[in-house]
């Protein structure tokens, strides 16, 4: 059995979707790293219609109806595609940007390829619009729509640019005279990029949804000793590896076995990634913070939220209790977990709603 294999083969059956360590099996070109309750009014300055108000006159419009539209924009490399999600009103409206994790994830939050199809990024980005916040949500470069925005080869790929591409859809939302606010919302992966956004663009608010409160290196060496706990000295090598990744230098002599995780095609996106501490990152982030981390997470653990909210005394922190990675509602078993995973009509968390309407400021 392949490491690949051996790492996911335990998640397969929990129906777990791809940690980073597995995601970054998958070829970056194609990868990364891995609504409830009732409807608020829309926010902004003008009554919606049906609000039991006049009606306009002959020379004042109706607000408009809540709209789903793809939008783009243009990095260096080539196109970046998403949805542009605007509640019904007539604004200004507070909007966000959705920043996915790891994997080859699309803007809905899937990853077709492995059978993560729970549309977590669509749910959060429709609950969202239905109380009044617009959004945007956006395939990753190389992923779906935006496959023309990725590096040509996989050599050539940095942590960095997922951040770059994530600032352009920041200033999108900038530049449209719909939007009052703009606030970053990383969800995992998500969750340090969006750190890096809000160190270089002005926004509102910074949300961690999910997020790590330590290094990747930290993060994978974990992973690993659950993957490979049954070959203590296939984990040695992978630790040593990670070791020499850490201080910035490529490693050759890589095993067969661990090939698909540290192939050298790989390893500078690695290094680019290790240099960062989530908890020194969120700590140059100037706009005020939201940190929402479930319970029932099996990718990031809720002591992974105080150790963010440790650097960051000032953030506040939701625990939210029964809450999976995708966002629903699940409990540990197997079964549960996969559901989250793989059911779509399965509903985000209530109580993630209503923490970001809460937090995102209207103006």
């Amino acid at each position: 059995m392949s490491f690949r294999s051996r790492l996911m083969a335990p998640a397969r059956r929990a129906g777990v979707a791809l940690s980073c360590a597995a995601a970054l099996a998958w070829p970056l070109l194609g990868a990364g790293c891995g609504a409830g309750g009732d409807a608020s009014p829309p926010g902004g300055s003008g009554a919606p219609p049906g609000d039991g108000g006049s009606p306009p006159g002959p020379d004042v419009p109706a607000c408009p109806e809540a709209t789903s539209v793809d939008v783009t924009v243009e990095n260096a490399r080539g196109a970046l595609e998403g949805t542009l999600e605007v509640p019904a009103g007539c604004g200004p409206f507070p909007a966000v940007v959705i920043i996915a994790g790891s994997g080859p994830t699309d803007r809905d939050g899937n990853q077709p390829a492995t059978g993560l199809l729970a549309d977590s990024y669509k749910l959060l980005a429709e609950g969202l619009r239905d109380r009044g916040i617009a959004s945007i949500r956006y395939d990753k470069a190389g992923i779906g729509r935006s496959a023309s925005a990725a590096p040509r080869t996989e050599q050539e790929m940095r942590f960095e640019m997922g951040a770059d591409d994530a600032a352009l859809w920041v200033e999108k939302l900038r530049g449209d005279g719909r939007f009052a606010t703009v606030t970053v919302v990383g969800h995992s992966e998500g969750s340090l990029l969006g750190m890096l956004v809000a160190q270089r663009t002005a926004i509102d608010g910074y949300v961690s949804i999910a997020g790590a409160g330590r290094p990747i290196g930290d993060v994978l060496r974990e992973q690993l000793a659950r993957g490979l706990q049954q070959d203590p000295a296939l984990l040695e090598t992978a630790n040593g590896i990670l070791d020499q990744l850490e201080q910035g230098q490529p490693v050759e002599d890589v095993p067969t076995s661990l090939m698909s995780l540290f192939r050298p095609s790989v390893q500078p996106y690695l290094i680019s990634w290790m240099k960062y501490d989530p908890a020194a990152e969120i700590q140059a982030v100037t706009a005020p913070v939201l940190l929402l981390q479930g319970t029932t997470d099996t990718q990031v653990n809720v002591e992974d939220a105080e150790l963010l909210a440790g650097a960051r005394p000032d953030a506040e922190l939701v625990v939210v209790e029964g809450m999976s990675h995708t966002l629903k509602a699940a409990t540990l078993s197997s079964a549960s977990q996969n559901a989250a995973y793989t059911d779509p009509s399965l509903p985000v968390v209530p109580r993630v709603l209503e923490a970001l309407e809460a937090f995102i400021p209207a103006e």
